[in-house]
């Protein structure tokens, strides 16, 4: 395997750059990138909202095209992986550690401070889980769906190299191997260290709540936040050296047991009915409303609705397309041998559903309890941040304590392999494609993914680390878009797909 010089010395010294502007000047650094972000949210808001909404259309879109019966692969492959393992890998590379942060802190959030009015109020409560599966539900994965299956088609049925810029040949031809091929392949890497460097951060936020909030002697510090990622550091790495079949595999099916345990006990403990009704409820008003909240930039709403849009939705799509080149890829590479219909099928409706049951239980139980056991969540959240938020509510629960042990073990191991899937698909992205990259490319990935969010909690904490996914997914976006069109050209000349697709 040969590694690509040009991305992989480009993209490093990238990297390092910001590394060593954060380490010398962190002040600096916050104060330049907060500018950047407040331009890209203010003057390119609706952007992100329309190319993440035309990309759900274009992705459902393909579902019901004769399109749908053609393999990621060789007409007469099949799947790699069984149905259970495949979606336990893409959904822990595609969301794990942010499911955790958010499943009670979000609603509570938006129930507290909704986009219009004060807050407070039943159709609030009502509101504030809609308002968060539209943050985690079709959108998010229409984007992922979108890079992965232009991966998985062009490397699996077109033989062609894995890389982003290789899905852009029959548009660019040629020119895929010379410089703008290999910006594309920067601008992936780019996004890549950055979007995953905010997932990472969160983690090691939360987790350094979660201890902080059962061990008194422990503080919630930026310091124990840095012990906590050069900890963590060291167990994906050990992870990434054992490669797909093993580290990552076995991971990703102990994050789905966990997650699927602190669920069912949630919702047995909890109040189940409150739960169910709350679940029905956020699932219909979701897709009543699906396309007036997708294209919602309120132009002449007040400042309240504007800003919330802000930093709400359109980080969320920045963020989400800040990670599409990690887990895009990560997704095709484990997709191989599905045709295009059930690809889509499984990874867009499948973790959506499972999102709105999470939500509904975690989201569900923190409203129940701070609506009508008074737990004083919001308060408790105000006071602490948004990462205590899980842990104040598993204080109101039976065997509290174990269940804020086994979330800081969820959180970990989803941490784990959100770094550990990062490194591989870097690794591949710098060496031509590579479907098994070396250790050596992993690790240096993996510190360089560490580093960067260790940089970004010091000069900004989380509001540094959702800067950092804004302004990484802003020229991602262009690419996503050729990409899109690209796949779409190449679509159109296959011949007539065979009927048969069997399903694993």
């Amino acid at each position: 395997m040969k590694v690509s010089k040009s991305v992989f010395g480009s993209s490093v010294i990238i990297a390092l750059l910001f590394l060593i502007w954060g380490a010398l000047m962190p002040d600096q650094l916050e104060k330049s990138a907060s500018a950047v972000q407040g331009f890209l949210q203010t003057k390119f808001g609706w952007f992100y909202l329309l190319a993440a909404t035309g990309i759900l259309v274009f992705i459902v879109t393909l579902v019901f095209t004769r399109f749908g019966n053609i393999k990621l692969g060789k007409d007469d492959e099949e799947p790699e992986y069984p149905f259970i393992t495949w979606f336990a890998m893409l959904f822990s590379a595609g969301m794990g550690i942010g499911l955790v942060f958010w499943g009670v802190a979000e609603p509570l959030s938006h129930f507290a401070s909704p986009p219009t009015g004060e807050g407070g109020t039943q159709q609030d409560a009502v509101n504030s889980l809609r308002y968060t599966l539209f943050h985690w539900g079709f959108h998010p994965w229409a984007i992922y769906t979108l890079i992965a299956l232009a991966l998985a088609y062009f490397k699996f049925r077109k033989d062609a190299p894995g890389l982003i810029s290789s899905t852009f040949y029959p548009l660019l031809g040629e020119r895929v191997n010379g410089p703008i091929g290999k910006t594309i392949d920067v601008l992936a890497v780019f996004a890549t260290v950055f979007g995953v460097a905010t997932s990472l951060g969160l983690g090691a936020a939360q987790i350094a709540a979660g201890a902080s909030f059962l061990f008194a002697p422990i503080e919630n510090t930026v310091s124990t936040q840095l012990v906590i990622i050069a900890i963590v550091t060291v167990l994906f790495m050990i992870s990434a050296w054992s490669g797909l079949n093993k580290g990552i595999m076995y991971l990703s099916n102990i994050n789905i047991v966990l997650a699927v345990a602190l669920l069912l006990f949630l919702i047995i403990t909890g109040p189940t009915l409150f739960m169910a009704n709350l679940f029905t409820t956020t699932l219909g008003g979701y897709l009543q409303q699906l396309v007036q909240m997708s294209l919602q930039i309120t132009p002449f709403e007040n400042t309240q609705r504007a800003a919330w849009t802000q930093d709400w939705t359109i980080f969320y799509w920045a963020w989400w397309i800040s990670w599409s080149p990690f887990v895009g890829t990560f997704i095709a590479r484990v997709s191989r041998g599905r045709t295009i219909r059930e690809f889509i099928l499984g990874v867009l409706a499948v973790p959506t559903l499972f999102s709105a049951i999470w939500f509904s239980a975690m989201g569900g139980a923190g409203l129940h309890a701070d609506m009508f056991d008074n737990a004083g969540l919001v308060e408790t959240m105000g006071n602490l941040g948004t990462e205590v938020a899980l842990f104040s509510l598993f204080e109101t629960l039976p065997l509290g304590t174990i269940l804020s042990l086994l979330a800081i073990l969820l959180i970990s191991t989803f941490f784990i392999t959100s770094a550990d899937s990062a490194t591989f698909v870097l690794g591949m992205q710098t060496t031509n494609g590579s479907l098994n990259p070396p250790n050596s490319v992993k690790l240096t990935w993996g510190f360089i993914q560490s580093a960067a969010a260790a940089v970004l909690l010091i000069s900004g904490g989380l509001s540094g680390l959702q800067t950092a996914a804004i302004i990484a997914a802003f020229p991602f976006t262009f690419v996503l878009i050729g990409m899109g069109v690209s796949l779409f050209v190449s679509l159109k000349k296959e011949k007539k797909a065979p009927k048969r697709a069997k399903a694993v």
